[in-house]
């Protein structure tokens, strides 16, 4: 069977997942997460993609981007794998794949699903039972998103800094959005599109994809959605 296409196009935002072979640890100690850090930032940088949020769980990578490019995500993430899976190799003493095939991506409506998508983000490591709470993680964006600590790897998305016009009242925005228990049905949403590669958003969202690409998108059955 063909590879189901991937697509990415500028100042649209995506949601993209790399998971470990078979569902293998990628991540085992502090250092290889602070590797993985630095290289991600190395690469947004070089190939002009704005990281929003993040979650790097112990098999999975989860990444919240806005590329500036049409092949700034593939370049990126290709960038990030020739370093990382050698460093993983090296210092484990391993052979074979890291990664599950390609990573996955679905694009993401700004206007309807940017915030619910960096919850969705931040929460990973809560619905993964490796933390409790999401602020209890470290080695995930929310921290910087609603606390406002310094996280060299992000850059705000817009529809972040409509959220308030200082650095407090946008964090305190965010903690009253996060506070929000996510509906399981925009969870599950957002599970179905990055794993089909499918967008998600609006029917307009769609249709004017569809009119970049000049190609079917695909639609896949909506639930309700979220609740600003």
């Amino acid at each position: 069977m063909p590879r189901k296409p991937r697509f990415f196009l500028p100042k649209i935002p995506a949601l993209v997942v790399q998971s470990g072979h078979s569902g293998d640890q990628v991540f085992n100690e502090s250092k290889d997460y602070t590797a993985y850090l630095e290289w991600l930032q190395e690469a947004a940088e070089r190939y002009g993609v704005k990281i929003h949020a993040y979650a790097l769980l112990p098999s999975q990578v989860q990444l919240l981007m806005t590329p500036t490019r049409k092949d700034s995500v593939s370049r990126m993430m290709q960038y990030i794998g020739r370093r990382y899976v050698p460093y993983v190799n090296e210092t484990y003493n391993r052979t074979g794949t890291l990664w599950e095939g390609r990573f996955k991506a679905s694009l993401i409506d700004p206007d309807s699903y940017l915030l619910p998508c960096h919850c969705y983000v931040e929460t990973a490591a809560v619905r993964e039972g490796v933390a409790r709470t999401a602020l209890q993680y470290k080695w995930s964006s929310h921290k910087a998103n609603r606390k406002g600590t310094d996280d060299p790897v992000l850059t705000p998305h817009d529809k972040y800094l409509a959220l308030g016009k200082t650095a407090k009242s946008r964090t305190s925005a965010y903690s009253d959005i996060f506070a929000k228990k996510m509906e399981q049905d925009v969870v599950n949403e957002l599970t179905a599109a990055w794993r089909t590669g499918t967008p998600i958003g609006s029917t307009k969202f769609k249709t004017r994809l569809e009119s970049r690409l000049k190609m079917k998108v695909g639609y896949s059955k909506r639930g309700r959605p979220p609740k600003s």
